[in-house]
C-alpha cells in the first residue's frame, strides 16, 4: 500500500512538472501585452501608441492594450516598467523625456541604462509653439520680445518636470537669452486647455495634440521645433527661421521593456514593432497626426538613448532644472 502511494505521488509529481514545463514552454505572446504610456490620454505620446497597439495586436493575436500611468515627467510609468517581471508584456513607451529625467530626477527609483532597454523609437514629431488668441502674438519673435521687455513675467506651460515639451521649453528659452516662469501640468491636455483659455503664454506642443486646435483657431502657432518646416504648417517658421539659432529640438516617441527581457522576446518586439510602422494604415495614421516613423536596432535605440541623455544632462544643467 505505501508502495502504490509512493507511486502515485510519483506520478502526480511528475504531472505537475510537465503542466508546470508546458506553461513555461507557451510560445510568446500568449497572453495580453500592455503598452505603459507615461502621460495622460490625449497625449502625443498616447496617441502613437495607440496606433501601434492597434497593429501590433491584428499581427500578434493577442491583446494589446494601452494603460496610460502619468506622473513626474513619465518617471512614473517607467518605474512600473522597471518593477515588472521581464517577460515582455509590460512595455514602455517613453517620449524623449525618457533621456531627460536622470539629470533631472536624482533619485529615480530605476537605472535607465542599467534596468531598462530599447526595442525601437517608433515615431519623431515636431513640437510646435503655440499660444492663446488672446495674446495677440502672431510669431515667436513676438513672444520673445514680450518677455525681454517683462523678464519673468511671461510664462510657458510643459507637460510635467523633465518632459519632452519641458526640455523643448528650455532649451528655445536659452538660446533666446530670456527669462520666463516655468508652469508644469500633468499632461498635454490640461496644458493645452490653459493655453487656450489664455491663462498660460506658450507652450511646445506635440503637433499631433495641437494640430486640430490650430485648424479650428483655438490655437495660434508661432513656430515648429524641427530643423525643417512640417507639411501640416507650411506657413510656420522653424524657431530657427524665427532667429533663435540653436534651438531645433526633435521630439521621439519609443519601445522599451526591462531589461533583463530575453534577447528572443526583445527581437520578436522589435520585429512586431517594425512590422506595424512598415503598415500603410500606420503610416498614414501616424502622418495625419504629423509624425513619421523612426525605426533603429535595439542596439541603436540603446546607443541613441545614451547621446540624448548627454545632451539633456547638458540643457538641464544649463536651464538649472529640478522638480517641482
Amino acid at each position: 500500500m505505501k508502495k502504490m502511494l509512493s507511486m502515485r505521488g510519483l506520478v502526480a509529481a511528475a504531472v505537475c512538472a510537465l503542466t508546470v514545463g508546458s506553461s513555461w514552454a507557451q510560445p510568446y505572446p500568449s497572453r495580453p501585452i500592455t503598452l505603459v504610456v507615461p502621460f495622460t490620454a490625449g497625449s502625443g505620446t498616447d496617441l502613437i501608441a495607440r496606433v501601434v497597439a492597434e497593429a501590433m495586436q491584428r499581427s500578434m493575436g493577442q491583446p494589446v492594450t494601452v494603460d496610460n500611468r502619468p506622473g513626474a515627467g513619465g518617471t512614473v510609468g517607467a518605474g512600473q516598467v522597471a518593477r515588472a517581471e521581464p517577460d515582455g508584456y509590460t512595455v514602455l513607451i517613453p517620449s524623449s523625456s525618457h533621456a531627460v529625467n536622470p539629470a533631472v530626477y536624482p533619485n529615480l527609483p530605476y537605472d535607465t541604462l542599467r534596468d531598462l532597454t530599447g526595442i525601437t523609437p517608433l515615431a519623431a514629431l515636431p513640437n510646435v509653439m503655440v499660444t492663446g488668441p488672446g495674446k495677440g502674438w502672431k510669431t515667436a519673435g513676438e513672444a520673445v520680445a514680450a518677455a525681454r521687455a517683462r523678464p519673468g513675467q511671461i510664462n510657458y506651460a510643459s507637460a510635467g518636470v523633465g518632459s519632452a515639451t519641458h526640455l523643448n521649453a528650455e532649451k528655445f528659452r536659452l538660446q533666446a537669452d530670456i527669462t520666463a516662469t516655468h508652469v508644469p501640468y500633468r499632461g498635454t491636455p490640461e496644458a493645452l486647455a490653459d493655453v487656450m483659455g489664455d491663462r498660460v503664454d506658450w507652450f511646445f506642443s506635440p503637433l499631433s495634440s495641437a494640430l486640430p486646435l490650430i485648424r479650428d483657431n483655438k490655437l495660434v502657432p508661432l513656430a515648429v521645433s524641427t530643423a525643417e518646416r512640417h507639411s501640416a504648417l507650411p506657413n510656420v517658421p522653424t524657431t530657427v527661421e524665427a532667429g533663435i539659432p540653436g534651438s531645433d529640438f526633435v521630439f521621439w516617441v519609443g519601445m522599451v521593456v526591462h531589461a533583463q527581457t530575453p534577447p528572443a522576446i526583445v527581437q520578436r518586439l522589435h520585429a512586431e514593432a517594425i512590422k506595424a510602422l512598415n503598415d500603410p494604415d500606420v503610416k498614414d495614421r501616424l502622418a495625419r497626426q504629423a509624425a513619421v516613423p523612426f525605426p533603429m536596432t535595439p542596439e541603436q535605440f540603446n546607443q541613441f538613448i545614451r547621446t540624448e541623455m548627454d545632451a539633456a544632462a547638458r540643457i538641464a544643467k544649463a536651464a538649472n532644472l529640478k522638480p517641482q
